[in-house]
């Protein structure tokens, strides 16, 4: 059993602290504390982040290697990483480090680790590092219930590809207006707006709700009447993270002689997929889970086709 286990790799992803960035920006930890504490800033609160996360790491390490082969990869490596089909992949959170390493698993299984519970929320990190001696063998032994996740997937005509665990933005990099035109079914609309949001079920308490909550306070001051949104909009048991469909959402649609305002919201399945031609010259871009660094190029002519994912993020739970 135990040589069975060892012959598994196991995918340890981190990520850079506070401090590291700042390190790296102003060459020494020494110039670093020396710009925060200037500026008024607590700069222990950075130090004690730091050495939890750590610890962390290393106390991580040190279990999965009494497990397997333990390979660490750094989050910034992540979307060039090639992942083996049997690996198992144990994430050091936060909530978005989660999100950013599910988008290039091809359902290898993800264990979401909490390095700082007095500090992070960690509604994906259910787990302590404590945890692992417990939670890998369940997990490389197939015992481990699985959470599915619907993805979100966009194709680019030139045959380029991008997942999105939470949402897709698709507009400018900058704040001016994107303009493209919007066909579902049977359904076509040249729009100008400051871009397109699809979410998940995973993602619909984020980006999603914001949007719908939103929406619904603009009517309700514009028309002096209380606009309630219906419960199932927001309800996790209508659009879970299983969900076999998306929604998309246009943001700030303006209504002109050449461009329309109405084909703004709706649903995104298998069969009704989003299609989206860009007409922007330069600067348009399609990225996934807030991550702006990590995008596709959408300039004239490119045509994108948004649907859910065929197969699913695998999250342990």
């Amino acid at each position: 059993m135990k040589e069975a286990m060892l012959s598994h790799k196991i995918i340890l992803i981190k990520r850079r602290t506070r401090l590291e960035e700042l390190a790296v920006r102003y060459n020494t930890v020494q110039q670093a504390q020396f710009y925060i504490e200037r500026l008024g800033a607590d700069f222990g609160d950075y130090i004690a982040e730091d050495e939890r996360y750590r610890k962390a790491v290393a106390h991580a390490a040190a279990e999965l290697s009494v497990m397997g082969r333990v390979q660490i990869v750094e989050r910034e490596h992540v979307p060039n990483f090639i992942f083996g089909k049997q690996d198992v992949v144990v994430v050091i959170g936060q909530d978005g480090l989660v999100a950013n390493t599910l988008k290039y698993l091809r359902e290898q299984p993800l264990i979401g680790v909490n390095p700082d519970p007095m500090r992070w929320d960690g509604v994906l990190l259910p787990f302590a590092v404590n945890d692992l001696k417990l939670i890998v063998p369940d997990v490389l032994n197939q015992r481990r219930q699985i959470k599915e996740v619907t993805l979100a997937k966009v194709e680019l005509n030139d045959g380029q590809l991008l997942y999105g665990v939470n949402d897709l933005f698709v507009g400018q990099k900058t704040h001016v207006s994107a303009r493209y035109s919007l066909m579902q079914d049977n359904r076509i609309e040249q729009q100008s707006s400051s871009g397109i949001i699809v979410s998940t079920g995973l993602g619909s308490t984020g980006w999603f709700k914001s949007v719908l909550a939103g929406a619904a306070g603009i009517v309700s001051s514009v028309t002096n009447q209380q606009i309630t949104l219906a419960p199932n909009m927001l309800d996790r048991n209508d659009f879970a993270c299983h969900s076999p469909y998306l929604y998309f959402s246009v943001r700030e649609p303006f209504a002109s002689k050449i461009t329309g305002a109405e084909l703004v919201f709706g649903q995104i399945d298998e069969a009704s997929p989003l299609r989206i031609t860009s007409q922007m010259p330069e600067n348009g871009v399609i990225f996934s889970d807030g991550m702006e660094s990590d995008y596709l190029s959408f300039n004239s002519g490119v045509e994108a086709t948004i649907s859910p994912a065929e197969s699913k993020g695998q999250l342990i739970i």
